[in-house]
């Protein structure tokens, strides 16, 4: 598996990837000790996320794959159907898997993915409304969400 690291305008993302294929998308809350290799497939992945972040790309199409549990790759796939520049509840996502009391347990798949952005946990939101928990922090969800305007939050 290689690596590489980019500067955005959102801050410093790694991208873990093999054989062409996305497997990790992060975004790096302290400087990295390496930055890997940029290559023609890593730059056209920031290319891409470029675009997202300067409001004028809604959808990603390089490859990726998702590794994980079964549920949480069920979860992450039931995240990919929430449009650009809408939300969706923990407890809509669980009722969507099946189990609507597993609120809990889709907020501990989405802490857990692997790829940020592309599978947009960053659209999924408290009952109230409210912004609660992601792993690349409140600061950069809320920024997602400014970018896909969305603003019932």
């Amino acid at each position: 598996m290689a690596f590489a690291v980019y500067e955005t305008a959102l801050g410093t993302f790694r991208i873990d990837y093999e054989d062409d294929i996305v497997v990790y998308l992060r975004n790096l809350r302290e400087q990295p000790c390496e930055f890997g290799v940029k290559t023609k497939f890593t730059d056209s992945v920031f290319y891409q996320l470029d675009e997202y972040f300067n409001g004028v790309r809604s959808y990603f199409d390089f490859k990726y794959e998702l590794r994980g549990t079964e549920f949480q790759k069920k979860v992450w796939k039931t995240l990919c159907t929430i449009p650009y520049g809408e939300t969706c509840t923990y407890k809509e996502i669980a009722k969507s898997v099946g189990n609507k009391k597993a609120s809990h347990a889709v907020g501990l798949a989405n802490s857990k993915n692997p790829i940020l952005i592309v599978i947009p946990c960053h659209r999924v939101i408290g009952s109230k409304g409210d912004l609660v928990g992601y792993a690349g922090g409140l600061y950069m969800k809320e920024a997602l969400l400014k970018i896909e305007e969305i603003s019932n939050i």
